[in-house]
């Protein structure tokens, strides 16, 4: 929901909602796939053109062959990347950014350029969160 001054508020869930209520919420629904860690280095590195499966294995390192395939998927699903199939043999396939997918990268962008000037603040803020022993226990 949009207020008068043009903001976008995000209306809480009552207690116990269920995912259909949930699902309703479009930010809460967009930003379910794209706040996920592996989602965002997936589209990044299909920023500047298509990657095949190994390539991205190989660029984002430290993801599994089943989580790069279901992120893959999930991503498809939500139109924001395209998976094309080659007839070669063996069969080629590659991903590449949709129109939509390729509208996302600047407002990631942000977030990524944010994520690398603040990486520091936020390390140093959980040193002295954990160091002071603040139970993990609701307030």
């Amino acid at each position: 929901m949009r207020s008068a001054e043009g903001i976008i508020r995000i209306p809480p869930m009552p207690a116990g909602a269920g995912a259909a209520l949930i699902a309703k919420c479009p930010v809460r629904d967009v930003l379910d796939r794209i706040g996920d860690k592996w989602s965002v280095l997936i589209l990044k590195n299909l920023e500047d053109g298509p990657q095949r499966f190994g390539a991205l294995k190989r660029l984002i390192g430290d993801i599994s062959q089943r989580m790069l395939t279901q992120t893959l998927r999930d991503l498809q699903r939500d139109g924001l990347i395209l998976r094309t199939v080659y007839p070669t043999v063996p069969p080629s396939v590659d991903y590449r950014l949709t129109k939509l997918g390729t509208s996302l990268m600047d407002p990631l962008e942000h977030l990524v350029q944010w994520s690398d000037r603040n990486h520091d603040k936020v390390r140093k803020a959980r040193v002295s969160f954990d160091r002071a022993g603040v139970s993990s226990g609701h307030q």
